[in-house]
């Protein structure tokens, strides 16, 4: 069933019959009559091809109302923007870097108070709550730990201290997972990654199910104005047409080789929650990243993810960067780590190419 709502989600009841969504690039819109409106006056609070894909991904999301902005930072921004000087929220202790950056930006300049807390232990997170606390920030599977959340203990907590749950699903986006259906407030995405799904478009997507938010967000969408164009919602909307055949095709990808991975020398950890095509690996130290990153030949070292390509991430000099050291050290985010976004290529091409770069980077070994 989902993947036939996916495959048709940019059929339109267009009166020309199109298949695909048009295009429209009128930032503004003629009205009929003094005091009267088509639906559309100015293209940043409402563009006809970025509804299209708004209502599509609400539905697709089992939500009321998505928002889609210009990045995913920009939506994490969106969702920032609903709290105020004193309010706290619980973070996920690893996530990804540019979410810690901007919510250590909020704290300083806004005074919006961010703790960061062990999901894997209910009891810690129970322990942090104040009369202050107003949300849950959580990545299901975060980034780059790969450390999975059951999060239904969260909802239901939430629910009885009257908390906002915001779900970051950017890893497994709403083909494997539908938090608002399970108790989620409120899900947001960097549609960048795996919505988009070919490295050639920025975008972020905030989706909620409870009218008052939907009301509070779509002022804010329109106030703030980082809004998505219509070529980048035409593109996220285009994107989700083969979503669950590159999940499928990068999840089974990443089974495989964190298997074979598991069995290698060169390797001390594998993390991998089993889900998605995300996965982290940790060198032996007798390992340089470096030199493994200069000998692999198909696969690619960039920072993104979600794309038809393997990527291979170095977090400490790229997503986290501007983590303080210290806190790159209380996670394992060390220079041993590498984060790979999975793609779609031939399996035996990602494993060999990624053994034979392994096997050349033995610190002493000369290649």
């Amino acid at each position: 069933m989902k993947n036939t709502e996916l495959a048709q989600i940019a059929l339109t009841q267009d009166v020309t019959g199109s298949i695909a969504n048009p295009i429209y690039l009128s930032t503004a819109y003629q009205h009929p009559h003094l005091g009267e409106s088509t639906g559309f006056d100015y293209t940043r609070t409402k563009n006809p091809t970025r509804s299209a894909f708004e209502e599509a991904f609400a539905k697709l999301e089992r939500g009321i109302a998505s928002y889609a902005t210009s990045s995913g930072m920009a939506a994490i921004q969106l969702v920032c923007n609903i709290f105020k000087p004193g309010d706290e929220v619980l973070v996920s202790f690893d996530l990804y870097g540019g979410t810690f950056r901007l919510f250590d930006f909020y704290e300083q300049q806004y005074g919006v108070k961010f703790r960061y807390v062990d999901f894997l232990n209910y009891e810690e997170v129970q322990q942090a709550l104040t009369p202050q606390t107003r949300a849950l920030f959580i990545e299901p599977i975060s980034n780059p730990l790969m450390l999975e959340v059951d999060l239904e203990p969260y909802y239901i907590l939430s629910q009885e201290r009257n908390l906002l749950t915001i779900i970051d699903n950017t890893f497994l986006t709403p083909y494997l997972s539908t938090p608002l259906e399970e108790g989620a407030d409120i899900v947001l995405h960097s549609g960048t990654k795996y919505i988009g799904g070919h490295n050639d478009v920025l975008g972020g997507i905030v989706t909620v199910k409870d009218p008052q938010l939907a009301e509070d967000f779509n002022a804010l969408h329109n106030m703030i104005g980082a809004t998505l164009s219509p070529i980048d919602s035409y593109l996220l909307q285009r994107g989700l047409k083969t979503l669950h055949l590159r999940l499928d095709r990068s999840e089974e990808n990443a089974k495989r080789l964190a298997e074979r991975c598991s069995t290698l020398s060169s390797i001390a950890e594998v993390l991998y929650s089993g889900r998605t095509g995300m996965m982290s690996l940790r060198l032996h130290k007798d390992y340089s990243v470096a030199k493994f990153l200069e000998h692999i030949d198909v696969c690619i070292f960039a920072e993104s993810l979600g794309g038809t390509e393997t990527l291979i991430t170095f977090p400490y000099t790229q997503t986290h960067v501007d983590m303080p050291d210290v806190e790159k050290d209380k996670r394992g985010i060390d220079e041993y780590l590498i984060r790979l976004s999975i793609g779609v290529e031939n399996y035996e091409d990602i494993e060999a190419d990624i053994i034979q770069a392994l096997e050349k980077s033995k610190v002493g070994v000369i290649s």
